[in-house]
């Protein structure tokens, strides 16, 4: 996905959350095809405000799909849950046997060597109370950082690797052996650089990155320990409190989010479509 060449003519009816991130797009009924200077502004408003927010969007599952395509190519998750007949879509269901193990900052499959440009998840079914997500500003989180950090970090980068996952393949050695020679450890910069804005973001998430290459481990630990925390900051957060057919549509290149699970044994029901991604680069 690439910035537009021209500021569209569309003005979106926005509501900011924070100062840095997150914003509720009002009046677009995203059942309609997208014409292409909404696609636009739309887009120009997820830039901007690393998630964006729409209300009341009752869509089949092949309208969140188009929706989703208009801005880019989808992606298939290897180890998630899909919706029968539909690869795409991730089901996400917890409930009284299933609790909710989303409650850690992260920035999506950064075990991908391409990681998502961005996700779009929508509500199905909602807890009466719980459930809601926080989004971190990592391009604020980058700026927080002193000078001397920020210098120290130029140039590292770090492995990342499908971690939690692990445990799929127990008893299946087979399998884990394939899908490490489908997903070898990719090592991405420290510090990102958007492809759109140029913008510098941490690219670091306590789900997926291991070590930083070429440091002592105790060093790396350390040093990533001070850089997980840095999500943590309420000053570079917002906060959504999902409704039924709410949709959430996020960067995944320039924030990270964490679901509270904070309801069982109350159901949340929500489904995911991803956005194919490019290599970061630093």
């Amino acid at each position: 996905m690439n910035m537009p060449e021209a500021a569209p003519q569309t003005a979106l009816n926005i509501e900011r959350l924070s100062p840095t991130i997150g914003a509720v797009v009002r009046d677009v009924d995203l059942r309609e095809p997208l014409t292409a200077d909404l696609q636009a502004a739309i887009y120009l408003a997820l830039l901007e405000s690393k998630v964006i927010f729409f209300r009341d969007q009752d869509l089949t599952t092949e309208q969140h799909l188009a929706f989703a395509r208009a801005f880019g190519e989808l992606e298939v998750h290897p180890f998630a849950n899909s919706k029968p007949g539909y690869p795409e879509v991730l089901a996400i269901t917890h409930n009284r046997e299933s609790r909710g193990r989303e409650n850690n900052w992260h920035s999506d499959v950064t075990w991908r060597l391409e990681p998502s440009l961005g996700s779009v998840l929508r509500a199905l079914e909602v807890p009466e109370v719980g459930g809601d997500t926080l989004f971190s500003d990592m391009e604020a989180a980058y700026e927080g950082l002193d000078e001397a950090l920020k210098t120290k970090l130029e140039g590292m980068t770090a492995r990342h690797d499908f971690a939690h996952f692990r445990r799929r393949f127990r008893d299946d050695p087979e399998g884990l052996a394939k899908m490490e020679r489908l997903y070898p450890n990719p090592h991405h910069p420290v510090v990102r650089v958007h492809p759109d804005t140029g913008r510098r973001s941490l690219y670091v998430n306590i789900g997926f990155t291991q070590e930083i290459d070429g440091m002592d481990k105790t060093e790396s630990d350390e040093l990533l320990r001070y850089l997980y925390r840095q999500a943590s900051i309420p000053e570079y957060q917002c906060r959504f409190k999902w409704r039924e057919n709410s949709i959430a549509f996020w960067d995944n290149r320039s924030c990270q989010h964490y679901a509270a699970s904070d309801y069982w044994p109350q159901v949340r029901r929500m489904e995911r479509v991803t956005i194919k991604g490019d290599r970061p680069v630093g």
